[in-house]
């Protein structure tokens, strides 16, 4: 127990075991390698925005993005045009996805820093404005993907789900930078005392920039491979993104006052919330009871994970 306390992520991964395992119990086993397959699929763009979300409230209290679905949205929505389904073209739509997140995360600082407007105000209203351009910009249209793209986003590798592989790379990668790097380290320090950072000589104004821009970068590039996954860009398919991307974050056992990560965390906790309402799709409750016993899990795991709070003073 002492062990499981000083890791609070391992909370997520216990209780992923735990629904695992009591969903394959209904089904006699039967689909249990479909069903993971499918659980590291879909908790792969959640685990994506996730990180990016973490970086943001790893800053401190007040510190959210909440233009997260807006900037997934754009991102797939431009890059499929840009591409058009034809051969060859999938630079192009990367680059005009990231360019999006860029631009996105850049208005969002520009916000907060020269404007002085509260992050959650500010990345709301970016929201809005991101959210409107996609709008604008799909006008019903359904533009399919290149097929290389389309086979990456749904193929596997070694039965593990392409997008699934993409998603831990980012997650080490983001591992290195909060453990390895000097902008981790002042993210942290950032979180935990921004005042003290600030008067240590920390960079805090360029590890809240890059932190903005991480974050909306991750978001646009887990709309472009979400909208070659499902063959085309809707305008909500980045909606359910929102409520998620900060949940994976306080369930992967992140410190909610800032100061405190957990890259491992996001992974289990994306796992995690796809699997609770597999679960409860296979015992065949309603939705109200989804939903409540949803809920009540997610406190459990938060509960269970709570750890001290980030040091602040």
């Amino acid at each position: 127990m002492r062990a499981l306390a000083a890791r609070p992520w391992a909370w997520s991964f216990l209780a992923t075991a735990a629904v695992f395992l009591a969903t394959a119990a209904m089904t006699g086993g039967a689909g249990a390698l479909g069903l993971a397959q499918a659980a590291l699929t879909f908790a792969a763009f959640s685990a994506m925005v996730g990180l990016g979300q973490m970086f943001v409230i790893t800053l401190g209290p007040g510190n959210v993005d909440l233009s997260i679905p807006a900037c997934m949205t754009l991102s797939g929505t431009l890059a499929l045009k840009a591409m058009n389904g034809a051969a060859g073209t999938e630079l192009l739509g990367l680059a005009v996805a990231l360019s999006v997140g860029l631009g996105v995360g850049l208005f969002n600082f520009a916000l907060i820093k020269a404007l002085r407007i509260p992050p959650i105000i500010a990345t709301l209203s970016t929201s809005f404005i991101v959210q409107s351009t996609a709008i604008w910009a799909n006008r019903g249209l359904r533009i399919k993907p290149p097929p290389r793209l389309a086979d990456f986003a749904t193929g596997a590798t070694l039965g593990v789900p392409n997008v699934a592989l993409a998603a831990l790379a980012l997650a080490i990668l983001a591992w290195i930078l909060l453990e390895r790097s000097l902008y981790g380290r002042t993210v942290s320090a950032i979180g935990q005392n921004p005042r003290a950072a600030r008067l240590a000589g920390a960079p805090v104004d360029g590890a809240r920039i890059a932190t903005y821009l991480l974050c909306a970068l991750l978001a646009a590039l887990a709309g472009f491979l979400l909208a070659c996954f499902a063959g085309g860009a809707a305008l909500n398919m980045g909606a359910e993104f929102l409520l998620t991307s900060i949940a994976v974050v306080v369930l992967g056992g992140s410190s909610v006052a800032g100061g405190n990560s957990n890259v491992p965390g996001v992974w289990g906790a994306a796992l995690l919330m796809f699997l609770v309402v597999s679960m409860l799709n296979t015992y065949g409750l309603g939705a109200g009871v989804r939903l409540i016993m949803t809920g009540v899990i997610v406190m459990v795991v938060i509960f269970l994970a709570g750890g001290p709070r980030a040091p602040r003073g």
